[in-house]
This record gives structure tokens, sequence and C-alpha cells, in this order.
């Protein structure tokens, strides 16, 4: 069990009770590290964004369910890689389904994807275009598990502990492979682009 007083613990314990401005603060706070993990696993920026808004859906429609037997984060991401992966197996399963039918007026803030300063990869901000496309094919490129890993890497506070469990509750030692495998992958694939060790600027 977790420490209550945690501010997103609490924060959810509030929601629980039914406290709709503690879901909307939730839902501020964590919208985007949500944004970027799922677009990440589906590479769909439209999908993304419908699973997103799902993740903080059954955010609000569990919440009775809830208890704070872990981080927030990691019931979070668990939930969003859920998500996630559920869209891959049908897409996998429906491949003819079309990707663009049309989506209702929604009012909330449209999501964008956002690099997080502590990426295992470099920010977006320092790369050039041909470049930033190089590190999201070599991504997309990576087995889930890896990717998943690395991309919850990118979201400051997330432990070791809590990507095990967000993975299904592996080893600390199969994260620290997992997560080391996708790294080595990562810098053999970008390794043109590398000097000295630091990315190369435009």
């Amino acid at each position: 069990m977790v420490d209550r007083n945690d501010p997103d613990v609490a924060l959810m314990l509030r929601v629980k009770e039914g406290d709709l401005s503690a879901y909307e603060t939730l839902v501020e706070k964590f919208k985007q590290p949500v944004m970027n993990l799922v677009y990440r696993l589906v590479n769909d920026f439209d999908e993304a964004e419908d699973i997103a808004q799902n993740v903080f859906l059954q955010v609000w429609k569990t919440r009775e369910r809830y208890e704070p037997a872990s981080k927030f984060t990691t019931w979070l991401f668990t939930i969003a890689r859920n998500l996630g992966l559920n869209e891959i197996r049908r897409r996998t399963r429906h491949p003819a389904d079309s990707l663009d039918e049309p989506r209702s007026d929604n009012d909330a803030q449209p999501l964008r994807v956002v690099e997080d300063a502590n990426s295992p990869v470099p920010a977006e901000a320092t790369l050039s275009s041909e470049l930033r496309a190089k590190v999201e094919e070599a991504l997309m490129d990576l087995p889930e598990k890896q990717r998943t890993a690395l991309l919850l890497c990118r979201e400051g506070g997330v432990s070791y502990e809590e990507i095990a469990q967000v993975l299904g509750g592996i080893s600390l030692t199969a994260v620290k492979s997992i997560i080391f495998r996708g790294r080595a992958e990562l810098k053999k694939r970008l390794k043109p682009y590398l000097k000295l060790g630091e990315w190369q600027k435009k």
C-alpha cells in the first residue's frame, strides 16, 4: 500500500468519492504524458488522441474500484498501455478498417505530442526534422516492451519498479535488461547521427 498522502494518490482518492474538480486536475496534469505514451504505441495521432481520452474516461468509470496499491502513475500508465495494445490487436484482426472515420467534435483542448527533457533520446527541439523522423522510426521498430519501457523513462519520476508493474509485473532485472537492450538498439540504429557520443545539431 502506498502513502495515501502522496499528492496524486490523494487526488485520485478524492476522484473516487466523485470529486469532479480533482478529476479535472488529474486530467490536466497527466493528459500529456499519457498522450505521448499512447501515440508512440499506436503511431497514429488521431487514434492516440481518442485512446488518451478513453484512458481518462476509464479512470472516471472505474474510480470507485480504485485502491492505492501502487503509485497513481503506475495504475494510469497500465490503463494507457492496455488500451494502446487493444488498438494494436484490433488493427491486426481488422487491418482493412479505416482509421479515418469521422470524429465527433470535442470541447477538450487538442493534445499534442511533446518530448520530455529527461528523454533517453534527445528532445525534438535539438534535432533536425530528418533526425526526428529517424528517432521515431527507430523507436517504432523496437519490440513493444522495449519501446514502452523507454517511453516511460521519459516521464520523470517513473521508477523501474513502476515500469515493471506497468509491463505486467516482471522482475526489476528484466526491466533493466529490456531498457538496456532498447537503448543499445537505438544507439546502433542512430549511430550515423552520433558524433563523439553527442547528438549532432543542425
